[in-house]
C-alpha cells in the first residue's frame, strides 16, 4: 500500500514518487536564467505553493527533467505543473512532444493558463486540487476490496 502524502477535501492523497529521472547538466545555466526572469504568473503561483503552503505539498520551481526545464515539479507525486502563457501559442506541436516525453517517464502534467493565474487564481488552484484528487486520491471506489 502506498504512503499517504496529505489530504485534500477529506480525500487521502497517496505518494507517487517517480525515481531515476533523467537530468541534463548542460541546462543548469539556462535554469538559473529562467529562475531570475521572475515571470509574473510563475511568481504568483509560487507564492501560493511554496514551503508546503498548498496542502503541505512540496513544489520545486524550475526543475530539469531530461532535456527540458519544467515550471514546477512535485517530486512526491510525479506531477509537473506548467503555466502556459503567450509563448506557448505557437508551440502546440513542441508542447505535445514535450508532454509525451514527460508522461513516458511516468509523470503527469497539469497545465494552467497564464491568464487564469492572473485573473482566476482561486479557480486555477481548485482545478489543481481536483486534478490531484482525481489522479492521486484514494476514494472508496479506488480501494481494492
Amino acid at each position: 500500500m502506498k504512503e499517504i502524502l496529505t489530504h485534500i477535501q477529506g480525500v487521502p492523497i497517496q505518494r507517487n514518487f517517480v525515481e531515476n529521472l533523467p537530468f541534463n547538466p548542460h541546462l543548469i545555466v539556462l535554469l538559473k536564467e529562467k529562475r531570475k526572469a521572475r515571470i509574473l504568473s510563475e511568481v504568483i503561483f509560487w507564492k501560493k505553493v511554496r514551503a508546503g503552503t498548498f496542502h503541505h505539498i512540496d513544489f520545486d520551481r524550475q526543475r530539469i527533467i531530461g532535456n527540458y526545464i519544467v515550471d514546477f515539479y512535485v517530486k512526491t507525486l510525479g506531477l509537473i505543473v506548467e503555466i502556459d502563457g503567450s509563448s506557448h501559442d505557437e508551440k502546440q506541436v513542441y508542447d505535445g512532444i514535450r508532454q509525451e516525453y514527460l508522461e513516458s517517464l511516468g509523470l503527469l502534467v497539469f497545465r494552467i493558463s497564464d491568464f487564469d493565474i492572473k485573473n482566476n487564481l482561486y479557480v486555477a488552484m481548485k482545478e489543481l486540487e481536483y486534478f490531484i484528487i482525481e489522479n492521486f486520491g484514494i476514494t472508496p471506489s479506488s480501494k481494492i476490496p
